[in-house]
């Protein structure tokens, strides 16, 4: 059985309510989604946060996961990025408002383990990333890391909407090509 099929079983097993299915996912995931948060964040307890409301809303909404637009992964992903942007958006409004500037503790050393597995997927991305056109990885770096919308991303890259959409949509199938789906299992 593969590990998109062992993700795919956890989900049926939440959706019927079985907390040991979300155990499975987590213990497999975590580390993968935590990166993703705290680079996005910026701060260990915000990632941790950010990754409990995202394993929340995983549980609650398992019924919503539709396996014909991507994997669980891909999935538990977006979860995890878009609690990390509303994390992040709501700091900066919040810095904003108080107009102090707050010194993030040096990043390093809070972080987990990170298994071999997900070592290699983050060279392999690494790599992949490397093949895009600086326009497509400028693109895919301000909509992930930095939370931009495509729109923000055309006004910042001084590019019309529509081929800031194109170089995301050729970013990301060039990722599928050199990283197959498989892998972010």
């Amino acid at each position: 059985m593969s590990d998109q099929d062992r993700d795919l079983f956890c989900i049926e097993r939440m959706r019927a309510g079985d907390t040991r299915a979300l155990e499975e996912l987590y213990d497999r995931h975590s580390p993968m989604l935590y990166s993703l948060a705290l680079r996005i964040v910026g701060r260990a307890s915000d990632a941790e946060e950010v990754l409990q409301e995202a394993w929340l809303q995983a549980w609650r909404g398992a019924d919503r996961f539709d396996a014909a637009r991507g994997t669980v992964a891909a999935w538990l992903l977006t979860l995890a990025r878009s609690r990390a942007i509303d994390r992040f958006r709501k700091q900066a409004s919040r810095r904003r408002a108080e107009t102090s500037v707050e010194i993030d503790p040096p990043r390093g050393g809070d972080e987990p383990p990170v298994q071999a597995a997900h070592r290699q997927l983050h060279e392999r991305v690494t790599t992949a990333l490397s093949t895009l056109t600086p326009q497509q990885r400028q693109v895919l770096e301000l909509a992930y890391f930095s939370g931009l919308s495509q729109t923000e991303i055309a006004s910042r890259v001084g590019a019309p909407l529509g081929t800031v959409k194109s170089w995301t949509r050729q970013a990301l199938l060039r990722l599928r090509e050199v990283v197959p789906q498989e892998e972010w299992a």
